[in-house]
């Protein structure tokens, strides 16, 4: 077990050594480690410790210890004096815990060229699946891309309800500039296609958020990627505003000029989510500040984003369709004077709620006016000074549910928040309250078709047991008054364990004969196979 053995030896032998010596020296100092191990872990199993489990505690420790004492300079040395790839590094790799040890030790030691080699070797092996720790994928561009391509395919095949979970494993990519440019322009070339290219865009504009959160300024790079760099000043306008994390009227004006002449640039160029989320605290945000002068500018760049259609044939532009474009700028304007009036108290809101319903039909507004009531409603004030059951705001989220399903996730998001707040100004009958409105909500949600991530919030909330279980009796007793069969398997899997719970099933009061717990249980174990 000693590699120099023998050439010592044979050293020793040249210079008149004797062998009785050898022997001696030998056996004398031999401590037997491995052979003791081997010993210990027969005795183990001998007391009845499963294999499985002796063979791990060996193999943990020996991994413990190697991380304590691995030196890089010895572990290159290896290469220079082998000059080739030792058989034993080959044999190492097929196992997965010696895999995940060169993966903790090249994430510890990134100069080492013995653990760059070996994480080339097992990415080589097809186990690239495994390589997502950041600084070990990102120091060779093979193994970067290979590393990159499973990733994305695995975010593409999992649809909407993965992404959230994938993407902060995905956004190693935020690791340095040369791989945030290496994938962003990859997905900007696959976002050309017509099969499946709007996916890898939204990836594409997730990692850039990601990267923004992560305080890097990657707006150049977005810009640069994308149609700006034929238009420099837009370019310089949009490039300034997104670095600043801020709108100003001149960049402003810029892109107003432009957009307003005759042969306009490409709408796309303005659809930056960044950008976009820009306007909605400059136009949307309570007591925000915007120049009445130049206010009209920052309504028409919006709505030219939200609504101008443009048709392409080869690479050029035939058409640009601007119907909706006045509309959409008048509706904008008008919930902004609303939204922004600090003098309107809810009870002025109340009679223009039926301005506010017409507006929020068009998608731009309804975001505009989910963040604002996002922004209102979390003021710590808000609901001590409430007195409607149901308030004015709370309302306006229905309606957005009603118009628009692509914004049940937020409008849930926000529903939960508000949920999970503490309230401790308000006593706590009061709290039980807010907080029955707040499913009322949840349940019409429901009723507009976002059933799954409901029901699941709910389930999790009676798993997790620190939700108030009247609460939940009141949430199953509102579902089950408006839903009825047929049903699918995925929404009986989660509901039914809800009303199977011992502190759920017996206590919802019925009244007359008909009793909706049961029938639905009942409903349940005649038309589904139920699964424990």
């Amino acid at each position: 077990m000693e590699p120099s053995i023998f050439n010592t030896l044979k050293r020793y032998f040249q210079a008149g050594g004797s062998p009785e010596n050898v022997i001696q020296l030998l056996s004398e100092n031999y401590t037997a480690v491995a052979q003791t191990v081997n010993l210990l872990a027969e005795w183990l199993i001998q007391t009845g410790v499963e294999p499985v489990q002796v063979q791990e505690t060996v193999e943990n420790h020996l991994k413990s210890l190697l991380i304590k004492h691995f030196d890089p300079r010895k572990a290159d040395s290896i290469f220079t004096e082998e000059g080739e790839t030792p058989a034993w590094l080959e044999q190492m790799i097929a196992h997965t815990t010696w895999r995940d040890l060169f993966y903790k030790l090249a994430e510890a030691h990134p100069d080492c060229l013995m653990l760059n080699f070996t994480v080339k070797l097992i990415s080589d092996a097809g186990y690239q699946g495994e390589i997502t720790s950041v600084s070990t994928a990102c120091q060779q561009l093979e193994v970067f891309s290979r590393v990159l391509r499973t990733s994305l395919a695995t975010i593409l095949d999992g649809g909407e309800e993965n992404l959230e979970k994938n993407l902060p494993e995905f956004a190693m990519v935020c690791h340095g500039e040369h791989t945030y440019l290496f994938a962003q322009a990859m997905m900007s070339v696959l976002a050309q296609e017509e099969q499946g290219g709007s996916a890898v865009r939204r990836i594409a504009q997730e990692v850039q958020r990601f990267a923004q959160e992560k305080g890097h300024d990657a707006s150049q790079i977005t810009l640069a990627l994308g149609t700006a760099a034929s238009y420099p000043r837009a370019c310089q306008a949009l490039g300034a505003m997104l670095s600043k994390g801020a709108l100003n009227p001149a960049d402003i004006t810029v892109l107003f000029k432009m957009f307003t002449s005759m042969d306009p640039p490409p709408v796309e160029l303005i659809r930056v989510p960044a950008f976009l989320d820009l306007f909605m605290q400059s136009l949307f945000k309570p007591g925000a500040r915007i120049n009445q002068d130049h206010k009209h500018k920052y309504i028409h760049i919006l709505a030219y984003a939200a609504s101008v259609v443009e048709t392409w044939k080869k690479n050029k532009r035939v058409g640009i369709n601007k119907d909706e474009l006045k509309s959409t700028s008048k509706a904008v304007e008008t919930v902004h004077n609303l939204c922004c009036n600090e003098n309107k108290g809810a009870s002025e809101l109340v009679a223009e709620l039926s301005t506010l319903y017409q507006c929020i039909r068009f998608p731009v507004v309804a975001m505009g006016v989910l963040k604002w009531v996002d922004w209102t409603v979390s003021e710590p004030r808000y609901f001590q000074l409430q007195t409607d059951h149901t308030p004015v705001h709370l309302a306006l989220l229905d309606e957005i549910s009603t118009c628009h399903q692509l914004l049940h996730p937020q409008v849930l998001q926000l529903l939960v928040k508000l949920f999970e707040t503490e309230h401790s100004q308000l006593d706590v009958m009061e709290q039980l309250e807010l907080k029955k409105t707040l499913l009322d909500r949840m349940v019409h949600l429901l009723s507009r078709g976002y059933v799954l991530p409901v029901v699941s919030y709910i389930r999790k909330c009676l798993e997790k047991l620190d939700t108030d279980i009247s609460l939940i009796r009141y949430f199953v007793t509102e579902v089950l008054d408006v839903i009825a069969p047929p049903y699918t398997s995925d929404f009986v899997q989660l509901f039914l364990p809800i009303l199977e719970n011992d502190s759920i099933a017996g206590t919802i009061k019925t009244e007359g004969e008909h009793d909706p717990v049961t029938e639905f249980i009942a409903h349940c174990k005649s038309n589904f196979i139920l699964v424990n």
